[in-house]
């Protein structure tokens, strides 16, 4: 202990001092070597803030839970560490990720740059503030499924701070559900007679219908856009009348065109051809028109839809031609066509095969699902009529 007093005569300890305006503060140097100081209007606990002054921790109050912080092995102040550089030190970590994921994390840290929360300190990021912020985002017109995004990165970034004793507690664990309204728009699947409307409409009309084999494909094979597109002529087995799923075609965003493995090592798998998939496959491949030469990409060749400049197609080309058709359909029909994207094709044959009866082990097989639950999921996409259908069957009305 020292022999300095403050201006009530207390004795001062080791480091402690009191500045000419009455205001305590406290000197230390931290574990990088860099001097430090905590401040507050009192000494203790007992004492009374001064007039006009906002009641804070004393600073002995204070020196306790840098202590404490120091005996723990927690980095005081969080090494001084903002939101913004610890996100970015995460995903500076992270290697041999998938471009959307990188794309993703891109994503995420511009949208933290432009947030006044992004310079806050990951030591002063409270529970209550982390809430506030992702309510913040979406009173600011975010979506749910763009928050829910952001919150996959930040939460993992904060963990790894726990992890490296930056800090104590994690304020973003809980469920998300909780704090913001999910107001994303849940893709059902369509009704048999919606697909057959659809598909029919496709096949007599003088323009789309170009694009109706591949569009009959996904709506009865369950395929992933992704996986659609990355088919070459190579992966049509139609001697055994099956599909050969282990690969996936992206395109990234500076039209980069790479193969990926499948979403999921389930998604490595052969599907069953119907007769009705067979032929239009069967026309695919005697449509198709041979380029001047035949783009080569992850070391295969073949693809079986290319665009204008004799590239395969991606997802994005078939999401607009869906797009383009639904436009065209309800512009001519007054009963409209309910929003229909290659993943609601998906879903429709994945909602089909489940009501009519197809083992869930062996469906769960077909659609590439890692977790029979998101298969079993399709199970309880069921109105009355599909109630009333099973009953029939079961106590044989």
């Amino acid at each position: 202990m020292s022999d300095r007093r403050d201006n009530k005569n207390r004795k001062l300890w080791t480091g402690e001092s009191q500045d000419k305006d009455g205001r305590y503060v406290y000197k230390y140097t931290d574990a990088f070597g860099k001097r430090k100081a905590l401040y507050s209007w009192r000494l203790t606990e007992a004492d009374a803030a001064p007039k006009g002054k906002r009641k804070d921790l004393s600073l002995r109050e204070k020196e306790k839970v840098l202590q404490k912080e120091v005996s723990d092995g927690i980095v005081p102040d969080g090494g001084n560490m903002t939101v913004l550089e610890l996100v970015k030190r995460y995903v500076s970590q992270k290697r041999g990720v998938r471009h959307n994921t990188e794309a993703n994390y891109k994503f995420v840290i511009n949208i933290i740059a432009k947030e006044p929360f992004g310079q806050k300190r990951i030591d002063k990021v409270k529970l209550s503030d982390a809430k506030a912020w992702l309510i913040k985002l979406q009173d600011d017109g975010r979506g749910y499924s763009t928050i829910h995004t952001v919150r996959g990165v930040i939460r993992p970034a904060f963990q790894m701070a726990m992890d490296d004793d930056l800090i104590r507690r994690n304020p973003f664990e809980f469920q998300l559900c909780t704090v913001v309204v999910n107001d994303s728009v849940t893709r059902e699947a369509i009704t048999r007679k919606q697909e057959r409307q659809f598909l029919d409409f496709i096949k007599n009309d003088k323009h789309f219908c170009r694009y109706y084999d591949g569009i009959y494909i996904l709506f009865h094979t369950g395929l992933r856009i992704s996986e659609f597109v990355g088919l070459t002529i190579a992966d049509i087995d139609f001697k055994n009348r099956k599909i050969n799923v282990d690969h996936q075609l992206q395109r990234k965003r500076n039209m980069e065109y790479i193969i990926e493995e499948t979403k999921t090592e389930a998604g490595v798998r052969q599907i069953p051809m119907t007769d009705d998939v067979y032929e239009c496959f069967q026309r695919i491949v005697a449509n198709r028109k041979k380029p001047k030469v035949e783009p080569l990409i992850g070391g295969r060749t073949g693809f079986l839809y290319l665009d204008k400049n004799e590239m395969p197609m991606v997802a994005l080309h078939w999401e607009k031609y869906f797009q383009h058709i639904r436009e065209k359909y309800n512009s001519i029909y007054r009963v409209q066509m309910p929003t229909i994207t290659p993943h609601v094709c998906r879903h429709t044959f994945c909602s089909n095969m489940a009501k009519s009866g197809m083992n869930p082990k062996t469906l769960q097989y077909i659609m590439g699902h890692s977790d029979i639950s998101v298969t079993l999921n399709t199970y309880t996409h069921v109105k009355f009529e599909d109630a009333e259908e099973e009953m029939k069957k079961v106590v044989n009305w």
